[in-house]
């Protein structure tokens, strides 16, 4: 089986001190603007674990692959080269070696994801993907679904970033114009079997605050003993 992980190069100072902040919740919380955030102001590596089943998902696409077919994506899931960038600046996605980071953005891949994202040997995979990339990272903060429950659950720091539905739509269309309050409930409900709040996460509800905001309160949660300097 085929595997990669890009991490960009970094110098000891930079790698932190093992420090591992996992933020999981519903499409449209603002997981991803927030943890990149959060990653920047404490010094860490930043990892999207979502954009891993959308590159393989952009992958099984542009094959003309049957997303739908459980079978059909297990037998294909360990073909693609995927890597993902973790600097919280300038994170990227490659597919055998190719930048899909905007590509991997479309509402064809966002359609099907969900479908492929349930299939057991894609969970395997990237879930081991993960877990290598969190553990070789030195620090880090990694977003997405299941981190706290599945991917990392010793994380020192488990965030579960919530808000409303209108404001998660809201939010969702504003990252992408085609995206309707409809859209949003078909992804709560096919997502809902990957998704579950850890027992020890403490619950965000960003509803009624900025980025910055959300970013204090998460910066906030961690020990200061735990938090580099800046």
């Amino acid at each position: 089986m085929k595997t990669s992980a890009g991490l960009a190069e970094e110098s000891e100072t930079d790698r932190g001190s093992g420090l591992v902040v996992a933020v999981d919740g519903p499409s449209g919380a603002g997981k991803s603007s927030a943890s990149r955030g959060a990653a920047r102001a404490l010094g860490l590596r930043y990892l999207d674990t979502g954009s891993m089943y959308r590159a393989l998902t952009w992958w099984l696409l542009d094959r003309g692959a049957d997303t739908t077919d459980p079978e059909v994506v297990a037998r294909l899931a360990a073909e693609p080269v995927i890597e993902v960038g973790t600097d919280p600046a300038a994170p990227w996605t490659r597919v055998d070696g190719t930048d899909v980071s905007e590509a991997i953005r479309t509402r064809e891949v966002t359609d099907a994801v969900s479908a492929v994202a349930a299939v057991p040997q894609v969970r395997a995979r990237l879930i081991a993907m993960q877990r290598e990339i969190i553990a070789s990272a030195g620090g880090i903060v990694a977003e997405g679904r299941d981190i706290g429950t599945v991917v990392a659950p010793d994380a020192q720091v488990k965030v579960f970033l919530t808000a409303d539905g209108a404001a998660r739509a809201s939010r969702r269309a504003a990252e992408a114009s085609w995206s309707t309050q409809a859209d949003q409930d078909r992804r709560d409900r096919m997502d809902a079997a990957q998704s579950g709040k850890a027992a020890d996460a403490v619950e965000v509800d960003s509803t009624g605050l900025d980025l910055d905001g959300v970013v204090g309160v998460i910066v906030g949660l961690v020990p200061k003993s735990l938090q580099k300097s800046r």
